[in-house]
């Protein structure tokens, strides 16, 4: 029997992260143009950038560069917890946006936790 490969989109923190930051993106295209300068042009760079660095991954070889980048993956994270804060306090997004945004975030630090873990057991180097 063959070995069955991980592909990108078996993912469940990539996909999730991927249609997260479509979500804000779209989000981000109603706002006037100082909010989008100000915080959406961050909040869509790092809400991108969460399912960058899982794809990124993809591409390198050793265990340590891989859980390197799933760790800007997780900052990413952080910093959209952020924008999402400030995004509400300052009347950009809606109850229900925010609320959104929120609940697709909270999932991924332990999605990609279990990247790093799976990652720490599957490869030697």
């Amino acid at each position: 029997m063959a070995e069955k490969y991980l592909k990108l989109n078996d993912i469940e923190a990539y996909k999730i992260s991927f249609r997260l930051s479509n979500y804000i993106w779209n989000v981000v295209l109603k706002w006037d143009s100082f909010a989008k300068r100000t915080i959406g042009e961050q909040f869509i760079t790092a809400s991108d950038s969460i399912s960058a660095n899982i794809a990124k991954e993809f591409g390198r070889y050793f265990k340590r560069d891989k859980i390197k980048f799933y760790f800007y993956s997780s900052g990413s994270v952080k910093e959209c917890f952020d924008w999402n804060e400030k995004s509400k306090t300052r009347k950009l997004l809606t109850e229900t946006e925010y609320a959104y945004i929120f609940s697709e975030l909270q999932q991924l630090p332990e999605l990609i936790n279990r990247l790093i873990k799976y990652t720490n057991l599957k490869l030697a180097k």
